[in-house]
């Protein structure tokens, strides 16, 4: 993990498309901007997870059904 240190205003730029700029400092609060192309989605972590974990199931889901589709042709 590369860790940065910025203040207000200050940014960073990851590849050659995502800008990502410190907005407000409040206490232990940081707000931040992300400025990307709207081809790269941008989640927070705790969304980000919980839409791997309904993929899996959604896959699950499909292979179990496939399997009962061919048991009962």
């Amino acid at each position: 993990m590369l860790a940065l240190s910025r203040r207000t205003n200050e940014s960073i730029i990851i590849g050659n498309e995502i800008e990502i700029t410190i907005l407000e400092v409040k206490g232990d609060q940081v707000k931040i901007g992300i400025s990307a192309p709207k081809s790269v989605p941008i989640y927070r972590k705790e969304i980000y997870l919980q839409i791997e974990q309904s993929n899996k199931e959604a896959a699950e889901a499909t292979v179990t059904d496939d399997v009962l589709k061919k048991l009962f042709q």
